[in-house]
């Protein structure tokens, strides 16, 4: 077992609602322990600074690059919104830091390849939280491909129905362009990251079409900032009678995008924000078969591969249970393995240059529905800098 002085040292930068992360990466004496914090609102720094056992045993300040400051800091979790990441991440990467990024990355193609030039610069190791790849679901979908249970993928559709969306996304910073770009980002980076991860490519043109269709309308907003109750499943129904939503809305509640992969894959991914009930669906077609998940956190995935007419329970089925935790428990599987891989280096699941291509394709889409549908292209990594990560950041 490790001691307390073997410890990856870990600062958290945002202590948001990502901020259960301190628990698991703060494990002193077993691999990681969180040694600094840093919020720019100081009461909740100092709660949190509290609940690690005070200013004896964690430094906190206001400002991040006090943090970056640090000798006694190996590794950084940037848990902050989505508009900063480029910011402090290229700060702490300069500082040499091993870098944790909550996704998206960041809130355009440009400010990723920034990050990813820095990384390179500097020789620091970069990881992104993509939990998604952790995912029971996630992994069975691509253990059933990889194996050959429907042949070779040629379309993967993912449709995602954000129940809590009025909730989560359209109270606070989330619903300004400024802040997220778009929720094909904030939201979509994941699903994108996982149909190119099901089809071992990546979106080369994109095409999409949506809108503000729903809450817009509600004209029930708040003038600071959400109040406490914001979540309330069994009240906040239905959308449009949604209450105290952020006074600035310019994102959109409704987003479909088609995309051509670089291997000829074809994909489609919807995001609706205002449905009843919460969950991804996928479906991935190959040239022997499709296989389709039915819950995302536990369930089952169905496979087809004989010909007939309507199977509602497909050829086989294959269960699937989330672990105990945080989204069914990929968030611990994430932090153990950015934990190893900070100290250690070596290969992981999540990958840099995904979660760039990612937010690439989540950009192309907003651009394209923003501009009536027209088809946009997206523009590749330069080939130094994908061949340094492909070879896991040496």
């Amino acid at each position: 077992m490790n001691s307390p002085m073997n410890d990856l040292r870990i600062a958290v930068i945002g202590l948001g609602v990502r901020a259960y992360l301190i628990q698991l990466a703060h494990r002193p004496g077993r691999g990681s322990r969180v040694v600094a914090l840093c919020d720019v609102d100081a009461r909740v720094l100092g709660e949190h600074v509290e609940r690690l056992g005070g200013q004896k045993q964690v430094f906190s300040a206001q400002d991040h690059r006090h943090i970056l400051d640090l000798e006694q800091v190996d590794a950084v979790l940037v848990l902050t919104p989505d508009h900063t990441h480029e910011a402090i991440v290229i700060d702490a990467l300069r500082a040499g830091k091993a870098v944790f990024c909550d996704k998206p990355l960041a809130i355009s193609t440009e400010g990723c390849d920034r990050i990813l030039s820095t990384a390179h610069a500097a020789r620091a190791r970069l990881y992104v939280g993509h939990n998604m790849r952790h995912f029971a679901m996630v992994k069975l979908l691509k253990q059933l491909i990889v194996n050959g249970a429907i042949g070779e993928p040629r379309a993967i559709w993912c449709r995602h129905f954000v129940g809590h969306g009025g909730d989560y996304y359209f109270k606070d910073w989330h619903a300004q362009r400024r802040h997220t770009h778009s929720l094909l980002l904030q939201k979509g980076a994941h699903d994108i990251d996982v149909i190119h991860w099901l089809a071992n490519g990546s979106g080369r043109l994109v095409q999409g079409l949506g809108g503000l269709v729903v809450y817009g309308a509600v004209t029930d907003r708040h003038q600071g900032q959400k109040s406490a109750n914001w979540l309330d499943p069994q009240h906040n129904w239905p959308p449009l009678a949604q209450k105290q939503l952020h006074p600035e809305i310019d994102v959109e509640d409704l987003s479909m995008i088609q995309m051509r992969l670089d291997n000829g894959v074809f994909a489609s991914y919807q995001q609706c924000h205002f449905t009843p009930d919460y969950v991804r669906n996928y479906t991935v077609i190959g040239t022997e078969g499709r296989i389709e998940n039915f819950g995302d956190i536990s369930g089952v995935v169905r496979l087809w591969n004989q010909r007939h007419d309507y199977a509602e329970r497909g050829d086989h089925e294959f269960r699937f249970e989330a672990g105990t935790g945080g989204h069914g428990g990929a968030d611990e599987l994430l932090m153990a393995e950015f934990v190893r891989f900070a100290r250690d280096g070596g290969p992981t699941q999540t990958s840099p240059v995904a979660a760039r291509e990612a937010v690439a394709v989540g950009c192309a889409g907003t651009q394209s529905l923003r501009s009536g549908g027209v088809a946009v292209p997206v523009p590749p990594l330069p080939a130094a800098l994908a061949d340094y990560f492909a070879r896991g950041q040496p």
